[in-house]
């Protein structure tokens, strides 16, 4: 018998057993079916270790058991990481005076492509040559299209601090 008519013979006997004690223990079909890919995948890679007869399932349990605890290792990890991440960028949202709420708006105004490349300049200090490596053009159109988008955003925010001052007068 070759390694892999031994992996089928296993495979066959026992992946309904695996199916439902990893169905059991997990909460959804995706990590179900993880569990039961790196039980087979073990046994697989380890076809000479898989005891003979019924002792066989009994490998796979243990095998399914480390599986389901590597799988919970990995999510309370995920878990704890995406909280500090969630933390640290709620530590360090910039807090939007009111007073400048007008240029947020007249920013978000802008189409995509625009806001993306004063973005690029403003906030993280790129150049008209960086600026065109990230957006891939040249750094003559990059230079080009950034003097338009500051001539368009200070339109907007113009017209946004006329009306702002009309309103003021009335």
């Amino acid at each position: 018998m070759t390694h892999r008519d031994r992996f089928e013979a296993i495979y066959d006997a026992y992946y309904p057993a695996i199916h439902q004690y990893a169905s059991r223990r997990t909460t959804s079909a995706d990590d179900t079916a993880d569990v039961i890919s790196e039980t087979f995948l073990t046994a697989w890679r380890r076809i000479e270790d898989v005891p003979e007869g019924e002792r066989a399932l009994l490998w796979l349990y243990g095998v399914s058991r480390r599986v389901l605890a590597n799988q919970q290792r990995g999510a309370s990890r995920r878990a704890g990481l995406a909280d500090r991440l969630r933390d640290e960028l709620a530590a360090d949202r910039p807090v939007i005076p009111v007073d400048l709420e007008h240029v947020r708006v007249a920013f978000d105004e802008l189409p995509e492509g625009d806001r993306e490349v004063l973005a690029l300049a403003c906030w993280e200090g790129l150049t008209s040559r960086q600026i065109a490596k990230v957006m891939g053009c040249t750094a003559v159109a990059a230079r080009t299209r950034l003097h338009r988008v500051r001539k368009r955003l200070a339109a907007r925010l113009e017209r946004t601090s006329s009306s702002l001052i009309s309103m003021e007068e009335a």
